[in-house]
C-alpha cells in the first residue's frame, strides 16, 4: 500500500494546480464533476488512505476497493471514503459520469463530528446504490454544490457544509451495498494493512489524558467487521504474529518512549496504554522486558 495521499497530492496529481491557500484552520472543501477526472487519460488512483473525506457519485461501470473488500458498481452509486480506510477506483466502463467533493475534518469543526456518522465508520459498508428516484435527489445536491462553490456569496460554505450532511442522512436513509472480500494472499495484506493503519492511528500518546480506544483483538475484529479468527489467520499469514502479539508489541515500544521520554509517572502510562490497574501494567511490561518500569526508567 502506497503512502497516506495528502489534499496537496490530489490537486498536483488529478489537477495540476494547487489552490493558492489550504487553511488548516477553517478546512478546506472542493468540489468537481467526475468525467473531467476519470478516464482512459486520468492518473489511477494509489490504494492507499488520503488525509481528507470524500463523498463521490459515481456513475459508469468501476470496481472499487477498500480495507479488504471489493463492490462492483454497475450502474451508479454514493460512496462515502475517509482518512481511516485504505482505497481505490478502477474504471470498468467507458461512460463515466458523476460528481464528487473533497473536505477536510477540520471544515465541520464547530459544526459537529462528521467523523461519528456510520457512513464514516471503519467497518461499516460506504457505498450505497441509489434507485431512480434517490439517484436524481443525488445529482440535484451535487449540481447545487457545483453552482454554490462558484459564487460569491459570503456564507456559501455554510450551505455546502448542509448540502454534505443531506448527502449523509440520504445515504443512511439506503440500504448499502453488498461487498465481496477479497480471496487469497491479497485479502490477507489488505486486511492487515488496515489493522495497522488503526493501530498505528492511536499513537503516538502525547498527553496523560489521552488513552487507547481499540486495545483488544475483539475491538479490531468489530471495527474492521471481520470475525476475530479471520483477523487472527491474516495477521498471521501476513506477519507471523497473532492480532495479541501485534498489540502487545506495539503497546510495549510506546510504554518504553513515554518511561524514557516523559516524566509521568507509572500510573498515567499505563492509564494512556489501556491499563485500568497500575499492577497490570507494570506485569505486562515485566512479563515482555523482565523489568519493571521503574527499573527500565533507571
Amino acid at each position: 500500500m502506497e503512502n497516506i495521499q495528502t489534499i496537496q497530492d490530489f490537486y498536483k496529481n488529478k489537477c495540476n494546480w494547487m489552490p493558492e491557500v489550504i487553511q488548516k484552520e477553517i478546512g478546506h472543501f472542493n468540489v468537481f464533476r467526475r468525467e473531467e477526472y476519470c478516464g482512459n487519460a486520468a492518473k489511477p488512483i494509489p490504494y492507499s488512505r488520503k488525509d481528507y473525506y470524500k463523498i463521490s457519485l459515481i456513475i459508469g461501470k468501476n470496481k472499487y476497493f477498500y480495507a479488504d473488500k471489493s463492490i462492483d458498481i454497475d450502474k451508479s452509486a454514493l460512496v462515502f471514503s475517509n482518512p481511516m480506510i485504505p482505497y481505490s477506483c478502477e474504471s470498468t466502463g467507458d461512460k463515466q459520469e458523476g460528481a464528487f467533493c473533497i473536505f477536510t475534518e477540520s471544515f465541520f469543526f464547530h459544526f459537529g463530528n462528521i467523523k461519528d456518522y456510520p457512513v464514516f465508520q471503519p467497518g461499516n459498508n460506504p457505498i450505497f446504490f441509489p434507485v431512480a428516484k434517490e439517484l436524481k435527489e443525488l445529482k440535484e445536491i451535487f449540481n447545487k454544490m457545483l453552482k454554490e462553490i462558484n459564487s460569491d456569496y459570503i456564507y456559501k460554505y455554510d450551505l455546502l457544509r448542509a448540502m454534505v450532511m443531506e448527502l449523509v442522512h440520504k445515504a443512511i436513509k439506503m440500504e448499502p451495498a453488498k461487498a465481496t472480500l477479497y480471496q487469497g494472499s491479497n485479502a490477507n495484506t489488505r486486511i492487515a494493512s488496515l489493522f495497522t493503519e488503526l493501530l498505528e492511528r492511536q499513537f503516538p500518546i502525547e498527553s496523560p489524558m489521552q488513552n487507547m480506544q481499540l486495545r483488544m483483538p475483539a475491538d479490531f475484529a468489530e471495527s474492521l467487521s471481520v470475525h476475530i479468527n479471520h483477523l487472527n489467520r491474516a495477521l498471521k499469514i501476513v506477519t507471523g504474529k497473532t492480532t495479541s502479539q501485534l498489540i502487545a508489541d506495539r503497546i510495549l515500544q510506546e510504554a518504553r518512549i513515554l518511561l524514557k521520554h516523559t516524566d509521568w509517572n507509572i500510573s498515567e502510562i499505563g492509564y494512556c496504554l489501556g491499563f485500568e490497574e497500575p499492577s497490570h501494567f507494570i506485569g505486562f511490561f515485566k512479563k515482555n522486558t523482565t523489568q519493571t518500569p521503574r527499573a527500565y526508567r533507571k
